[in-house]
């Protein structure tokens, strides 16, 4: 699975995905938020 990795280590990175996926999706949220709200305040120019 991943080279070098002990059994335990990819064990806890498969557990772990789930979890970053989650911060990944808020992260990209947030930055599509910050954009909207950019354009509100700056307008199109």
């Amino acid at each position: 699975m991943y080279s070098g990795m002990e059994v335990s280590e990819a064990k806890r990175l498969r557990e772990l995905e789930p979890e970053n996926a989650r911060l990944k999706k808020l992260l990209a949220e947030n930055a599509l938020d910050n954009a909207a709200l950019k354009e509100i305040v700056l307008g199109n120019r």
